[in-house]
Order: structure tokens, then sequence, then C-alpha cells
């Protein structure tokens, strides 16, 4: 018998689960067969690997002697399909990944035409919601992979940044400060503010960046919470007051005249998007192809 690819990751499984029931939900087989395979490398090695008699399983001396090797074989299949997935010209499979409000609605779909040119083989099910119902989706395997505004500290998951995002100040047509292409900060903080809901990865970058500036949140003369980007728009629009969040979003209004888009050269809302999956889970080569064009457009 050789040694294989697909032993070692059943191994790796097993031993950061720390069970085989939770290794073979993750890996989408029966309990036996994971028992059986971790048999065969043992019996390959001519070494007990895992200690069953607690409940919770153990590396043996030779599992911990393994287990490294085990981690490097995957991150190195995860790099090879990185690197040689723009040489696969005839990919074929259907995607199915989450992503968040800001990246789902207002920067994937301008994305999505040109990779569809590409790979015209590979479809593409986007489901928009937030990062808790993706992190749940993923876990129940019914989604490849999510995109996401923030690292995820889950122990299941891995977090990968893949695109980078800067807020900037967007303020209606005819308002005092629209005239202007560059602005301080505070002069900014001297008008009403619609914002996003407390939590929302829009809010949470806004807020950093106030504090490292020494400004309190509750200072803000807050006219609005809004719970999505597009009801901030429309408030904002209205002359209820002036926001900060992704000018992606308001790319339209701006072509229109409706909005205004302005820097504040004294501050920085800069962000980074996060691809997240199952760390038990290999991406197939048509999602790493996916992201590698997200990374790339980012560059472009």
């Amino acid at each position: 018998m050789a040694l294989n690819y697909h032993q070692l990751h059943i191994f790796y499984t097993v031993a950061e689960r720390g069970s085989f029931s939770a290794a073979a939900q993750a890996l989408h087989m029966t309990q036996p067969a994971v028992t059986m395979q971790i048999q065969a490398l043992e019996d390959y090695f001519g070494s007990k690997l895992l200690l069953r008699s607690t409940k919770r399983i153990e590396l043996t001396e030779a599992g911990q002697t393994l287990f490294p090797f085990a981690q490097r074989s995957m991150e190195l299949i995860r790099e090879t399909e990185k690197a040689m997935s723009r040489f696969t010209s005839m990919l074929e499979g259907r995607l199915q990944l989450g992503a968040s409000l800001t990246i789902g609605e207002y920067m994937l779909p301008r994305l999505l035409g040109p990779f569809g040119k590409q790979h015209p083989h590979i479809s593409i099910a986007l489901k928009v919601m937030n990062t808790t119902q993706i992190i749940e989706d993923i876990v129940s395997h019914q989604l490849n992979f999510g995109l996401v505004e923030a690292p995820v500290h889950h122990p299941d998951m891995v977090s990968d940044p893949v695109m980078e995002d800067e807020l900037k100040l967007i303020v209606p047509a005819g308002h005092p400060l629209s005239g202007k292409e560059r602005v301080k900060l505070h002069e900014v903080v001297a008008y009403p503010f619609v914002l996003r809901e407390r939590g929302s990865g829009t809010r949470q970058v806004m807020e950093a960046e106030l504090e490292r500036q020494g400004i309190e949140s509750e200072q803000l003369k807050t006219v609005m919470e809004l719970g999505s980007t597009g009801a901030v728009k429309s408030a904002v629009e209205a002359g209820l007051g002036v926001t900060i969040i992704s000018p992606s979003s308001v790319k339209h209004e701006q072509a229109l005249g409706l909005l205004k888009v302005i820097d504040i050269e004294d501050a920085e809302f800069k962000r980074k998007f996060y691809s997240i999956h199952l760390k038990s889970t290999l991406l197939p080569v048509s999602a790493v192809t996916f992201l590698t064009f997200l990374r790339a457009h980012q560059k472009s």
C-alpha cells in the first residue's frame, strides 16, 4: 500500500476535530469508513497514531510526529490548486457562496459578468446574508465558502484577505461640503449623520477610525441609524444628513449627480474583505479560480 493524501486528510481532520464522528460529518463519510482509513494508515506506518480510550481522541507520539506533515500536505494542495487554477480554461461546476451585504449587493455584481466571460462553464449561486448566517451555512455544507467584511474567529474556519475597500464621506447634492473634493475630519463631524446600525461592518470600521482620532461615536450628531446601506443612501439623498460608507455602493447615485463622494484627508477608513471556508474542506478548483480572479481584479 502506498501513502496517499486522502488518508492524511482524514487523519488530520480526526486529530483536529477530536473525534471520529465529528470528522466523518465534516468529510461527508461514514464513521466506519473513517475508522478503516485510519487503521490502514496505522498499518502502513506500523504504529498506533490515535488513542481511543478517552472521550476525546488523543495523538500518540507517532501521531504527534505525523500531524504537522499532514497539515503541511493540506496547505501544499491548496497552494497547488491556487497556482494551477489560471491554466485551467475549461473549469466546470456550480459555486455556492455567501456574501455580506456590501460585498454581495454592491461589489460582486459588477465582477460576476467579467468572470462569467472568462469562465462560462462555472455557474455561481450567490446568497446575500449576514456573517453569522454565512458561517452556519458553510458549517452545514450548504455553501462552499463566504465573503465577509471582517476576519472570522471560528475554530473550524480559515479566513483569508481577498479584497480591500475604503469608506468615504457621502453627502447629498447641494450640501455645503459638496463643492469640495477633500475635507478635514473636524469639518465633517459638525454635520448631522445618518449611520448603519451598530454592529455592522461599515459602522465598526468608521467608529474604530474615529476613536483613533479621539472622537467618540456619541459625539456625532446622529439623526438616524438604519439597517441597510440602501436605506442610508436614500436618507442622505433626501438631505437628512451625511454618512461614511463604501463608494462602491453609491456609483449609480454619484453618476446621476444625486450624491457626492468626498475624501477625508486626515482620516483613513480602510478595511479588508475576507474569504472564509472550513479548515477540513478543500475548496474546489473553481472556487480557487474565482478567489484568484477577485484578487487580480483588486490589483488592476
